[in-house]
């Protein structure tokens, strides 16, 4: 969600001096960094060539470089896999609803703690196609999967999310409305969000950092936990495992394109506004230089392999789905561009052209209104 820029600040005098010559400055801290970039940091992404990318890599098979770019985020995740993990779900009352029925259910999606989730079933006899939905940041913590499917169970949250809905989803419950278009829904809490929560936003910088202290990884964390959502909704005996798919907005969006890299359990996945080149991202003036909401999404080193559509197009062939709002000030139109055009070329060389969805909305900026949701669920519609 949109922030106030930093302020800029350049290098001058004697600490430019000092640059120059690879002497010590004499010049506090705050002068030797722009706009929270460091002023070589040019010099830095010039040496991002992305040697592991589709295209540039040596491996010529893509299934192989699948795997092989896979194994290469995988290990940038620094969390281990929670595969044996037991799931071992404990299910809350079920709810009706107009058209399907509410539960929460609390899982295991690592070892280190248990996590309370919204799940929606349509009536009817299923299986039924299901979608994960991964709810954004938006620097606001006391609501997470509340953003995205009614709190029936908490009517204290429901202003918030009600609030939340209006201004980003004319004012629609998203998982809501998939339910009643016949689709289980699974949604949870990130951490530092809802029931795992709330965080503030200042101290987002520290969690990530005692994770990384801990070894592990705040966006590790994440990644691994969306991937295990998918596979214990993929799992459920009302949910047909052929047609599951992954849906998120803002960074939900980025959560969702790289749940359907990092599993085989997504069968097609919709973000909506979270997808750009890092290079164009990484500019003065923009959100991420901030840092704090960043770490959710950093991976320590992984740059230096894959850009970010990279990433995403290890999912393909399989449909995927991008929408950007032109009025977006949080992704450069030179970023979506870029990030576009690499998709583009990596399903062209699949011959899967069409299961690509590339869509600027000239007249939205960074939000997912009902128009925007009726396209994604009709795409849903088609492709599950």
């Amino acid at each position: 969600m949109p922030e106030a820029p930093a302020r800029r600040a350049s290098v001058t005098g004697a600490a430019a001096a000092a640059l120059t010559a690879g002497g010590p400055g004499t010049a506090g801290a705050a002068d030797l960094v722009g706009g929270n970039l460091p002023d070589f940091h040019q010099a830095l992404k010039d040496e991002l060539t992305f040697p592991l990318a589709w295209g540039t890599s040596p491996v010529r098979d893509f299934r192989t470089w699948r795997r092989a770019a896979r194994a290469v985020v995988e290990d940038h995740l620094l969390v281990g896999r929670q595969e044996g993990t037991p799931y071992a779900p404990e299910y809350g009352e079920r709810v009706q609803a107009d058209g399907y029925t509410r539960e929460t259910v609390t899982l295991s999606l690592t070892r280190y703690e248990r996590v309370r989730g919204a799940l929606l079933t349509p009536h009817g006899t299923g299986p039924f196609p299901a979608v994960l939905l991964l709810h954004d940041h938006g620097a606001k913590f006391d609501i997470g999967k509340e953003k995205l499917v009614r709190p029936w169970y908490d009517d204290t949250r429901l202003a918030s999310a009600q609030a939340w809905a209006d201004r980003y989803f004319s004012g629609r419950f998203v998982g809501d409305e998939l339910a009643r278009r016949g689709y289980v829904v699974l949604c949870l809490d990130g951490l530092g969000w809802g029931d795992r929560g709330p965080l503030a936003y200042e101290q987002q910088q520290a969690l990530a950092s005692n994770l990384y202290n801990l070894g592990s990884s705040l966006a590790g964390l994440t990644a691994r936990e969306d991937a295990r959502a998918a596979a214990f909704l993929a799992g459920l005996d009302r949910v047909d495992a052929r047609r599951v798919g992954a849906l998120g907005f803002s960074m939900g969006a980025y959560r969702a394109w790289q749940t359907a890299a990092l599993s085989d359990d997504v069968a097609a996945a919709a973000s909506v506004c979270w997808m750009t080149g890092l290079k164009e991202m990484m500019v003065p003036g923009n959100n991420t230089l901030r840092g704090q909401s960043s770490y959710y999404m950093l991976h320590p080193g992984l740059a230096r392999q894959l850009d970010i559509p990279d990433v995403a197009s290890i999912a393909a062939p399989r449909p995927m789905l991008f929408f950007h709002g032109a009025l977006d000030t949080l992704f450069p139109a030179d970023g979506v561009r870029a990030a576009q055009d690499r998709l583009r070329a990596v399903w062209r060389s699949r011959r899967a052209e069409e299961r690509l969805v590339l869509r600027t909305w000239p007249d939205l900026g960074h939000v997912f209104v009902d128009r925007m949701q009726d396209e994604v669920f009709a795409w849903f519609d088609a492709v599950l």
